[in-house]
């Protein structure tokens, strides 16, 4: 179905979220920082990306910023997956560019059926 980017540093949950993906019919890369995301970002191209707010090397919201000031990636849309759920945290994310704030913990077919949505509002 779609490509979808993974960025979580947390090895179980970011097993989790991608099991739950890949269960759900996409093709998904997995990564464990916002460095390794933009890498990956820039080399496939996903439909969608996922990823954490604090992560090593590079936060997700720094990730996303990098991401949106890139001709080439900035249609993708962002998701942060967090257990950050303060109100100013959310509009941070917001704010640097991210589609959608869901928080953490989650419900393997909340996650399926958001992504679901979003995949479905940009055409994917």
């Amino acid at each position: 179905m779609a490509r979808i980017l993974i960025a979580e540093d947390e090895p179980d949950i970011r097993e989790l979220v991608a099991f739950t993906l890949r269960f759900a019919g996409h093709e998904v890369t997995a990564t464990s920082n916002g460095e390794e995301a933009l890498k990956q970002a820039s080399q496939i191209i996903p439909d969608i990306i996922i990823m954490d707010v604090r992560m090593p090397k590079m936060t997700g919201y720094d990730a996303c910023r990098a991401i949106k000031a890139d001709v080439m990636l900035k249609d993708i849309p962002v998701v942060f997956l967090s257990a950050k759920g303060q109100d100013a945290e959310i509009q941070t994310g917001l704010d640097v560019g991210a589609e959608e704030y869901l928080l953490k913990p989650f419900a393997p077919d909340q996650l399926v059926e958001r992504v679901k949505s979003i995949l479905a509002k940009f055409g994917k």
